[in-house]
């Protein structure tokens, strides 16, 4: 018996040069994973850096793709760090797609991306195959090639340090993404909370034209549809068009702002 190896919806997207739409789930609810994919969104942004489960805790991170793969939508998943091992521990979960924050050398970029490969530049990668998620148990077809072809490892550009390394990090290959961090750039460069700030802006221009230039995808923070559609039409391939709270905010705040209290 043999299980079949999904494909990877986002990483399908980026290859074919369209633009997937996404949110952030701040709850971190299996529950809300599921209903996303049920509205047609293209993947769940799980933030594990700034918050939700352990990503050491395997239980809590699997209940979250079993509710993805449900629905088939994809999850994007932000480690907290770019140690090797940490990447591997979630793909062997089932994770297909990760981005790690607060990259600053090509060097460190280059062990993210090769840990996530079997075989990486024409060389061995640094994976290894006791992964039983991943593999259906021993059950996928054809799993190596797979998961070597749907894998996408991503990184965030968020400091000034990996500003002035871009060029040789965007040379790395199997590159999946860089994702635009606008606010942590405003701090490193001294402007904390300002992004509109021309320097703040300047970076996120210089990553976004580089990247563009260099046939990497860019991913980013969309701050209303008016923006995010500019975005799309300059190159952005992965958009974030807000969060569950944020949602959850909005949608409240209008319900008690449209109340017409009787106090008579």
């Amino acid at each position: 018996m043999t299980a079949s190896q999904p494909a990877n919806g986002l990483a399908a997207t980026l290859d074919d040069g369209d633009v997937a739409l996404g949110i952030l789930d701040n709850t971190y609810s299996p529950t809300l994973v599921e209903f996303y994919g049920e509205l047609g969104v293209d993947f769940v942004w799980l933030d594990l850096e700034h918050g939700g489960p352990d990503p050491w805790d395997g239980s809590q991170l699997e209940d979250l793709l079993r509710a993805a793969e449900r629905t088939g939508v994809e999850l994007l998943v932000r480690l907290p760090d770019t140690d090797p091992t940490l990447v591997r521990k979630a793909l062997d979960l089932g994770v297909r797609t990760v981005f790690l924050p607060r990259v600053e050398t090509a060097e460190e970029v280059r062990d993210a991306v090769r840990s996530a490969r079997f075989r990486y530049d024409d060389g061995p990668g640094d994976r290894g195959l006791g992964s039983p998620r991943a593999h259906r148990w021993g059950l996928a077809d054809d799993y190596i090639t797979t998961e070597d072809r749907e894998t996408l490892v991503g990184v965030t550009i968020e400091t000034e340090a990996s500003i002035e390394n871009l060029d040789e990090i965007l040379t790395i290959p199997e590159l999946g993404f860089v994702f635009i961090g606008p606010f942590d750039l405003s701090v490193s460069l001294g402007y904390p909370g300002e992004i509109d700030h021309q320097r703040v802006q300047e970076a996120v221009e210089t990553v976004r034209s580089k990247a563009v230039g260099a046939g990497v995808p860019v991913a980013g923070l969309g701050f209303g549809m008016d923006d995010v559609n500019e975005k799309a039409t300059n190159g952005y391939q992965i958009l974030n068009l807000g969060s569950t709270t944020g949602a959850l905010e909005k949608t409240v705040t209008s319900w008690f702002d449209a109340y017409e209290r009787n106090d008579a």
